[in-house]
């Protein structure tokens, strides 16, 4: 009836315990009630709507929507006069706990290592450059595809890696590079026409331009093997700063770009920005001028933050995070995720977030495995099979083969910020990604009642989402 292994135990156990109460005294009419009630369980668990979501999931997150409401959860205030006692605009929610250091790796390049107490997990995060798709011929696109499949498949190799995500962000340009790469270059002789016309166009190019950033993050588990103690800041620096000379030159050849890592500073002001986005300007005008806006790791969180149960309310923007709740169903083209991906006028900044897990080669042949002799058991379990059913077990076995073959496994998301600056702009931004969303072919939900853990989810900042649950991951998928 769709249920996973402990809904089917606990459909066995409620019949076990009708067949008891019918033996006790409370006779007929409490087993019947009994039944009823494990019933009524049963229903909530296999009801499900059309993002996969039973009624009981979505009880249980109203549920706790309330129970953070009224604890005042929702709201954060910071700096000197916030509620905190140390006084510091210190990140909101799952991130708050991070910490942030600086080191060098192989090629004497500063990179920032971001370590989470509560998961005991280190993130490295790698800025890319993309080259795009413009004016590229499909046969060097096929070869980016294929590459970052190969890239990703040998993240399952790295030694203690946990998870990875790749972050591209959309947002306006101010004209600051432009006017820096301009006056730079523009040459003192040259005739007034061509001056003024250069001057022209760093004036009026900017308008309503945008700039598109690309961020790749790395999240590796603390603990060198399964039982030990945990390494410190330094020692873990240690090992992947020879690592990181590698990640990144194989990175380029995914279409990525100059790839190098992100040095405290630089992702100080990203996180900054995207907490404020009126910072932006200060940030970029500071650069121009050619001073260096030094942020500590304790300035980057918001003044004042409030969740809502679809939107989350940060400083001077509002933004909105949606997940994956169904990937693409049949053959996905390398374009399927452009429009997506590409800026939008009716959202001022746009954040999509690709959310990777590697599975390792012992578990990826057990579950490939498992999952062809389940699509297997679905088919032939009736004599009519659904065209669905079909599909699945075809799709099973080209999966399975394709790993035993040596391909790797990989659980995938993916979440959507819209972050607006105008409030009134609001519901242009949710119709946008709706619209969005369905050139994607993907199915997104708000992610309602957590807004402000999925807003630092989709952020550069390696948390792996699966660990911050309360109730495990491995147990929610086989209720």
């Amino acid at each position: 009836m769709g249920l996973g292994t402990v809904g089917t135990v606990g459909l066995f156990v409620g019949l076990f315990l009708v067949l008891i109460v019918l033996m006790s005294p409370a006779g007929l009419l409490g087993a019947f009630f009994t039944g009823l009630g494990m019933a009524v369980v049963i229903a909530l668990m296999v009801t499900r709507d059309g993002d996969g979501r039973s009624v009981l999931s979505r009880a249980s997150t109203r549920a706790g929507w309330f129970v953070s409401k009224s604890r005042g959860s929702n709201l954060y205030r910071s700096g000197p006069l916030g509620r905190t006692e140390w006084g510091t605009y210190q990140l909101p929610g799952i991130a708050a706990p991070t910490r942030l250091t600086e080191h060098l790796d192989s090629y004497a390049r500063p990179f920032a290592l971001l370590y989470t107490p509560q998961t005991k997990t280190y993130s490295v995060v790698i800025g890319t450059e993309p080259d795009g798709a413009a004016l590229v011929d499909q046969e060097q696109i096929d070869m980016w595809v294929a590459d970052w499949g190969h890239w990703l498949a040998n993240l399952a190799d790295e030694p203690n890696l946990e998870a990875a995500s790749v972050t591209v962000e959309t947002a306006p340009d101010s004209g600051h590079r432009l006017r820096r790469e301009v006056e730079s270059n523009i040459d003192p002789n040259a005739p007034e026409f061509a001056k003024a016309m250069l001057g022209e166009t760093v004036v009026t190019y900017p308008a309503g331009s945008s700039t598109v950033k690309a961020y790749v993050v790395l999240t590796f588990t603390a603990a060198p093997r399964k039982g030990a103690k945990g390494r410190e800041a330094d020692e873990m620096a240690h090992e992947l700063a020879s690592r990181l000379a590698g990640l990144t030159a194989t990175l380029q050849a995914t279409g990525a770009g100059a790839a190098h890592p992100l040095s405290a500073q630089e992702l100080c002001e990203v996180i900054r920005v995207a907490y404020d986005p009126a910072a932006a300007t200060l940030i970029d005008d500071a650069h121009a001028d050619g001073e260096v806006p030094e942020l500590l790791w304790t300035d980057v969180g918001p003044t004042a933050a409030q969740a809502s149960w679809d939107g989350y309310k940060h400083d001077s923007a509002r933004s909105i995070t949606w997940a994956m709740t169904q990937a693409p169903r049949g053959n996905v083209q390398s374009g399927v995720l452009a429009r997506l991906l590409a800026p939008h006028r009716d959202i001022a900044r746009k954040r999509v977030t690709l959310l990777y897990k590697p599975v390792d080669a012992a578990r990826a042949a057990a579950m490939v495995e498992t999952d062809l002799r389940a699509a297997e058991f679905r088919a032939s379990s009736t004599r009519k099979p659904q065209a669905r059913d079909t599909l699945a077990v075809r799709a099973a076995a080209a999966t399975a083969s394709e790993e035993a073959s040596g391909a790797g496994l990989v659980n995938f998301a993916i979440l959507v910020t819209a972050t607006v600056i105008d409030p009134h702009k609001e519901q242009d931004a949710r119709a946008a990604v709706d619209n969005l969303s369905a050139t994607a072919r993907l199915r997104l939900r708000p992610v309602y009642g957590s807004q402000d853990s999925a807003f630092a989810a989709a952020l550069p900042l390696g948390l792996v989402l699966t660990k911050h649950m309360q109730v495990p991951s491995t147990l929610r998928e086989k209720l």
